[in-house]
């Protein structure tokens, strides 16, 4: 969605899916539309009011969908397949029949699945525009210029490090002072009704207190900024892809979800708090490099030079990293995830960079932790969740025969988690069906608390896990056990989960009966597996972490009872089991990897868990995908992937292009180009710049291109040629002008042009990029595909043997084929 769309007024929750007609044909009658179901976005701001477009009583008005111009032309039949997507011709031209319409329904429902293409996101410009105004600066701009903007950078990476850490100090904090005095609370209720009876009344209180902090929690995500729901995790995977994703990176984003994830954690749910802050870290970066906040309308004057997209996302991808760092304590872990997971761009000075911001988070929010304990200087707290040491001592040490074991676990891990996936995926898609008010989201969320809440308190009151008692242990309920003993149940859920994790990593062996680990196990899983996709800010690391740490430590203790075993240690199995289950559900490898070694300490665990993260990413992939590629498709995001799809090589870019396409001379009438931009059925972004056109029916030659933005601010500071020729003095436009107006770009319905003003002329020439990148029409898909996700491109221009624009390649061009079972298959367009 653009800039401007942004800016538009909330609506409606839910929105119906139009799908675009095959041909660029005009527009249908509305009796041969289908409606798609409903779907859930991930920014509920961000809705196009078109409902006046439609005829008073429709109950189901649709969006139009005929602003692509696929080139493919397909059969004029009722129902048509891609690969293995049906779909419906919305061609159909025959004349209206009355009959026709009481014999079938108006309304055809199609069941909205992840094999859509919205047509609502719109890319990023990850190419620089190299026209006349930037180069001119960049000829000014001296060597010492050019080394002042990298000490810029610099001072940049270390704000978004300090700030990441302060933001995940606070968040620690105040889980740590809420949930202990909760626990507190709780604790005291519970002993005294298991000494005089009415042990129901603290569970209402338990569920009652958690449904609070949930319903707080919940409500501001749903109706203050729904972007913030979940880890954030997959919307900053699209941003740094290249897709535009509505107030991803808002300072209100931030406030939602640094106050949902402590509410959320608080208030019970198998969340953590680790995953949102990638998200927050970089929302902290995207704002600080532009040296403004767009939303409190304030501008400090600062790292102007920054405001492109091209610069941004560096910034974002070195606040995602800090995040990470934070998160776990591991900066290089973190530098590897923004690599793995989300740059499209890479260069060694970025590279050392990211590590500088990573490493001032880590050390910022353990400086503040050991402040908080009261021992400055003590900086042993890294990140939010420490897994403690893992000594090299015996019996955590690990033998060349455990090796095959921990295989086998990965194995294990990665079935579960897509197991995980599959289930969390048909309630996501049970979600957008079903629960797309925001007050049943909300519902949703309290009900799902009060449900945690009730199996924990069952699980507890159940099980008689009695065992010693220990100084280690936080708040330890004893129920019905001797004096001296506590409830081993309760140290799994009454406590936070990073602390839960830490106990079944290190609690001596006998520390936990297998039957509690066990139900533990199938409980957690199954709530996680729920809690995934509610509306609130949460994250998935942790929750995977502990199914994982659970059943592995239940592996440890079954290979301990065989006779002559004395080296299998629960925790080391623990550690393997949560490695496996973590890299099931999420997939990652080489990044994870260094995570888990720079978080437990030690690196020689660094060989078994690699080993556990590749066979659970091979045993997963198999059955499954990846939870955040799931929740991107389900989203309907043009994501590009690393490779185009390997049995594409029948394409060439003439297939796949967008044509005709909309040109500009390089003067053009203000009359025309208000006209092109305020045709709602051509709301292309990106319009070549052509000349020597003789005949409307033949293509111009290629000379540049410029983007709606630029034509905005072109329209709005009224640069017309007779206005430079005229005796009134007009100030030349700058770079800065366009750089002010970054990254909310006025709707072109907000520019006013008089009637004397719109037979004027505009120079496009200054203004054009004059040297966009351009392919052959029979440059195969393969290589198009990797020129344009390699370079970021938003554009690409189709050109014949004479230098003649024939199409243009989109973002949603290439992102619309994909790989499949069936072959290769085209996906249909939907404006969501």
């Amino acid at each position: 969605m653009s800039s401007s769309e942004a800016e538009e007024k909330e609506e409606e929750q839910q929105q119906p899916i139009a799908v675009v007609p095959p041909p660029p044909a005009a527009r249908v009658p509305l009796h041969n539309m289908a409606n798609v179901s409903k779907k859930v976005s991930w920014s509920s701001h961000d809705r196009i009011e078109e409902e006046d477009d439609f005829p008073v009583g429709e109950s189901t008005p649709l969006l139009n969908g005929t602003s692509g111009h696929p080139s493919r032309q397909f059969s004029n039949s009722a129902l048509f397949r891609i690969g293995r997507l049906s779909t419906v011709d919305l061609g159909d031209d025959r004349p209206y029949n009355m009959e026709r319409e009481m014999e079938v329904p108006v309304l055809t429902e199609i069941p909205h699945n992840e094999k859509l293409l919205s047509l609502k996101y719109e890319s990023l410009d990850y190419d620089n525009c190299e026209n006349q105004l930037f180069m001119d600066e960049e000829k000014r701009m001296s060597h010492l210029g050019f080394q002042c903007l990298e000490v810029k950078r610099w001072v940049v990476c270390g704000m978004i490090g300090i700030l990441t850490g302060l933001v995940a100090c606070f968040i620690n904090i105040m889980v740590e002072l809420i949930a202990g005095e909760k626990y507190k609370v709780l604790k005291r209720d519970i002993d005294t009704h298991s000494v005089q009876g009415g042990l129901c009344l603290s569970l209402l209180l338990w569920a009652a207190l958690n449904a609070c902090f949930v319903l707080i929690g919940s409500s501001i995500v749903a109706f203050v900024e729904p972007v913030a729901a979940g880890s954030g995790i997959p919307q900053i995977k699209c941003y740094l892809n290249g897709v535009k994703i509505p107030h991803v990176v808002r300072l209100k984003t931030l406030l939602v979800k640094v106050l949902g994830v402590i509410l959320s954690v608080v208030g019970g749910l198998a969340v953590g708090k680790e995953g949102p802050m990638i998200h927050s870290g970089a929302v902290i970066a995207a704002g600080i490099s532009q040296g403004r906040s767009t939303s409190l309308k304030k501008d400090f004057k600062m790292f102007e030079y920054f405001r492109r997209d091209t610069e941004k996302r560096d910034f974002v991808s070195a606040g995602a990293a800090a995040g990470v760092s934070a998160a776990f304590g591991a900066p290089v872990g973190g530098v590897l995830f923004s690599l793995e997971e989300g740059a499209s761009f890479w260069n060694q000075l970025l590279t050392w960079r990211i590590f500088f911001a990573s490493m001032i988070s880590t050390f910022v929010l353990n400086f503040g932790m050991s402040v908080y304990k009261g021992k400055p200087g003590d900086l042993s707290s890294p990140g939010l969740i420490n897994f403690g040491k893992f000594d090299s001592k015996e019996g955590l040490l690990y033998n060349y025969f455990e090796i095959p074991i921990f295989i086998l676990m990965g194995a294990v891990g990665g079935v579960l988690g897509a197991l995980f996936n599959t289930l969390n995926y048909w309630l996501t898609i049970f979600r957008i069906r079903y629960i797309y008010n925001r007050f049943q989201q909300v519902i949703e969320a309290i009900l799902v608390t009060i449900v945690t809440a009730s199996v924990s308190f069952v699980m507890i009151y159940f099980i008689q896990d009695c065992q010693p008692l220990s100084e280690d242990v936080d708040h330890p309920l004893q129920l019905f056990c001797g004096d001296g003993e506590y409830n081993s149940a309760a140290t799994a859920f009454f406590n936070t989960p990073e602390r839960s994790v830490q106990s079944l990593f290190h609690d001596p062996p006998g520390s936990y009966n297998p039957l509690t680990l066990g139900l533990f196990t199938l409980c957690y899983f199954l709530l996680a597996c729920w809690t995934y996709g509610l509306t609130v800010s949460a994250g998935v690391f942790i929750p995977s972490l502990l199914i994982g740490a659970a059943w592995g430590r239940l592996t440890g203790i079954f290979l301990g009872k065989i006779p002559t075993v004395s080296w299998a240690d629960p925790g080391k199995y623990a550690l393997m089991g949560a490695a496996a289950q973590l890299g099931g559900i999420v997939r990652m490898t080489l990044s994870l990897t260094v995570i888990m070694v720079e978080a437990t300490g030690n690196v020689t665990y660094g060989l078994p868990i690699m080993l556990v993260l590749m066979t659970a990413k091979l045993a997963g992939d198999y059955f499954m995908e990846g939870l955040y590629d799931i929740h991107i498709k389900l989203q309907s995001v043009p994501f590009l992937h690393w490779e185009p799809p390997a049995t594409s090589h029948s394409l060439a870019a003439s297939g796949v292009m967008s044509t005709p396409v909309t040109c500009f001379k390089r003067i053009e009438k203000v009359e025309r180009v208000m006209d092109v931009l305020n045709d709602a059925r051509t709301n292309h972004n990106g319009f070549p710049v052509v000349e020597d056109i003789n005949d409307d029916n033949q293509p111009g030659r290629l000379c540049g291109l410029i983007l709606r933005s630029q034509l905005i601010v072109l329209l709005k500071h009224k640069v017309f040629v007779e206005r430079a020729h005229s005796l009134l003095r007009q100030r030349k436009l700058k770079l800065k002008d366009f750089r002010d107006a970054y990254p909310r770009f006025p709707p072109i319905q907000s520019i006013h042009v008089s009637r004397d003003e719109r037979d004027c002329m505009m120079d496009l020439t200054e203004f054009m990029n004059p040297t966009p990148y351009t392919v052959p029409e029979d440059c195969s898909f393969q290589r198009v595909f990797r020129l344009f996700r390699a370079l970021g491109l938003r554009h690409l221009v189709v050109v014949d043997s004479r230098n003649r624009v024939v199409g243009i390649v989109t973002r949603k061009d290439l992102a619309k084929y994909r790989e499949s079972s069936q072959g290769l298959e085209e996906l249909q367009m939907a404006q969501t």
